[in-house]
């Protein structure tokens, strides 16, 4: 059986610069640190406490979905391997309540493991045995990525223009996806991604690029996490979409016969149709 930490931070407009999504808030961010391991909820708590974040903690699963709604933390800490219901059960029901983005640690090496937490809404994992330094640092790139997927992130026009590619429609307003007239549910952090790659249809972007510009981070050492959320996006939107450029990296596919356009938001014909929010869906 797998073990999975998972750190879900809820979108939030109160940050002020990237650097300060955590320092410069009025009051402390609030985490809930959901494990039935002391020794792991006190090092979790111990780290997090010293980043002046205020530590509350539940031992299981029912407890911790209490916590977490009676709290309204900012980030969640959450073990998979918990009495009561698991952690993905516990990850499932805070995603119904409002889109949480996920950092997922598992302690096995395993691709379809990770899959399977992405598809409970988890938007990155990291491997075990990891550092608490790390941990905090991911955590705060996870956040400034949250502020960048803001309303301010972008420009007004920006945000009211729907991208078209062929029978795909992506709505950067409503953070809504649609393939073929069916509705996606994508994470945050593969709207992201698709949206990263929608930006440069046909080029190719290194998996560095990619770290970089989606997880905000400097280094390529979870180049496994491009790999597993272009699966994902694969998995949801079909196997056509994005094309793989062997020891480089990937670019969206544009069909032969579809020139790539942008239409408004409002046109009829191609968000009205996207009712379903961009929440992460719930099959494993």
């Amino acid at each position: 059986m797998i073990s999975v930490i998972a750190v879900a931070a809820v979108y939030s407009g109160a940050m002020s610069t990237p650097d300060q999504a955590v320092s410069a808030r009025t009051a402390p961010v609030r985490v809930v640190v959901i494990e039935d391991e002391p020794t792991i909820t006190r090092a979790i708590a111990d780290r997090l406490t010293a980043e002046g974040w205020e530590v509350s903690t539940a031992l299981d699963g029912p407890s911790g979905v209490r916590t977490v709604a009676e709290v309204r933390p900012d980030v969640v800490v959450l073990d998979v391997m918990l009495p009561g219901f698991d952690g993905l059960e516990v990850c499932r029901r805070i995603q119904a309540d409002e889109p949480v983005p996920v950092l997922m640690l598992t302690a096995r090496d395993d691709e379809t493991d990770m899959l399977v937490g992405l598809g409970v809404g988890a938007d990155d994992y990291m491997t075990k045995p990891f550092s608490m330094r790390e941990l905090a640092a991911r955590l705060k790139a996870l956040l400034r990525r949250v502020r960048r997927a803001g309303p301010a992130a972008a420009s007004e026009t920006e945000q009211n223009v729907a991208m078209q590619f062929g029978d795909l429609l992506i709505d950067r307003a409503g953070r809504r996806v649609m393939r073929a007239g069916v509705p996606a549910h994508l994470t945050p952090t593969e709207f992201d991604l698709l949206l990263c790659l929608a930006n440069a249809p046909g080029t190719v972007l290194t998996r560095e690029q990619l770290l970089a510009d989606v997880w905000d981070w400097i280094d390529a050492t979870g180049t496994r996490t491009v790999d597993s959320h272009v699966k994902a996006l694969r998995r949801k939107l079909g196997a056509d979409l994005v094309r793989t450029v062997h020891g480089v990296g990937y670019a969206l596919e544009i069909p032969d016969d579809a020139e790539a356009d942008e239409a408004p938001a409002d046109d009829p014909t191609d968000i009205s149709s996207l009712r379903t929010p961009n929440v992460p869906d719930s099959d494993s």
